[in-house]
């Protein structure tokens, strides 16, 4: 038997405006970030409405930012549904829509955040409607993570924590309500050459990083043919480690000889691969060419490497999801906050209504008719693996 909580959380269509209009905009340019406090206050307040035990995280070194952790029942086992808070940085002026205002138009709900990925917080919830501690055999946990956008500082802080949270989880992110159990590692990675300015009409009176960043540049690419020739995985749409060559910037005037010159690389890496290693490999062959040319030479990285992601095909959120869609789960080249969820222990699938290929664009939109199922596809997840575990 079902109890109801005294009280509730508000309905659907209130908490997706609520979302809508609270910006939580994080970005690793400071005058765009934003705290995602104000937007965590009201989740707090609808999921203690709700019955939840909520608990805010501070995420260390990172003020007005912090991690949500709500739950109902108790036990090691569950089921975490999880979002982040945070979207993109927007142009307001190339959207049609208000982005922090929830409008529906032609059977579609616009906003910022609305397909990746607020909305899906709000869906947990009402997911959950009803459902009462006592009803639960394996505690529900909805998981609201920070700054997934820009450095994935919330997961990583969790992960730092060391701190369980359930057996499975399922992050919304947008995948058209197909489940996802593999992704790639994102690496972005940095290359400068220091070498010695002087006058053009020279060679002998300086040292070219241009020239050196060149031979860096050969290197990269005959590494790149390698990867892809040594490891391959098919359950991909592309199904190799890629690296591509994404900026470069050297030297100020046709005249001088070029003193500096840097690199950014992309590098988009297979489950098996270590990131680490990668770097370690990309490092050795950059001072390969800076001491051959008596450069100076650095490797570093643009960001904190995002590990790749693989669940097993067999895991029991797996199956149940597959069977639940009718879709066998798939491989992406995005990348989630799944590898960080997987070193907590916790069997991890990316499952939500949105379109990748509406995030991150103006007019963002979540279509209205994927909203029922979303609510049945989480409803039975939540029969499963709490109700019936």
């Amino acid at each position: 038997m079902t109890h109801s909580p005294a009280t509730e959380a508000p309905s659907l269509m209130t908490m997706l405006q609520g979302l809508i209009a609270t910006p939580s905009v994080s970005s690793v340019t400071p005058d765009r970030d934003q705290s995602n406090l104000p937007l965590l206050g009201l989740l707090a307040n609808w999921l203690r409405d709700a019955g939840f035990r909520v608990e805010l995280l501070d995420i260390p070194g990172h003020a007005g930012k912090a991690n949500l952790i709500a739950t109902l029942g108790s036990g090691p086992g569950g089921l975490v549904l999880s979002g982040h808070t945070d979207t993109v940085p927007f142009d307001g002026h190339l959207w049609q829509h208000d982005p922090l205002k929830l409008s529906e138009d032609g059977g579609r709900l616009y906003g910022l955040g609305t397909s990746d990925m607020k909305s899906f917080l709000a869906l947990a919830i009402e997911a959950a409607r009803g459902l009462s501690a006592q009803d639960l055999r394996q505690p529900l946990i909805i998981l609201a993570t920070a700054d997934e956008e820009s450095a994935m500082h919330g997961a990583r802080a969790l992960v730092e924590a060391g701190r369980p949270l359930g057996r499975y989880a399922v992050i919304g992110e947008p995948t058209n309500l197909r489940p996802v159990r593999m992704h790639k590692g994102v690496m972005g990675e940095a290359v400068k050459l220091t070498g010695q300015s002087g006058h053009a009409s020279d060679p002998r009176l300086g040292n070219s990083a241009l020239e050196g960043m060149h031979d860096v540049l050969s290197s990269v690419l005959a590494w790149r043919g390698e990867l892809q020739r040594r490891h391959e995985n098919p359950a991909f749409s592309v199904p190799y480690p890629t690296i591509n060559l994404g900026h470069i910037h050297g030297g100020d005037n046709p005249n001088r000889i070029c003193g500096e010159c840097e690199l950014h690389l992309d590098l988009r890496v297979l489950p098996g691969l270590d990131p680490a290693e990668l770097r370690t490999e990309l490092s050795r062959r950059v001072a390969d060419v800076a001491e051959r040319r008596g450069l100076g030479w650095q490797v570093a990285p643009l960001f904190a490497s995002i590990p790749p992601a693989e669940t097993a095909a067999g895991s029991a959120i797996v199956r149940a999801a597959e069977a639940l869609t009718g879709h066998k789960a798939e491989a992406v080249s995005f990348g989630t906050e799944a590898p960080f969820f997987n070193r907590l222990g916790m069997e991890t699938i990316v499952l939500g209504p949105g379109d990748i290929a509406q995030a991150h664009q103006p007019d963002e939109f979540l279509a209205m008719d994927r909203i029922e199922p979303t609510l049945q596809l989480l409803r039975h997840l939540i029969r499963q693996f709490c109700l019936e575990a």
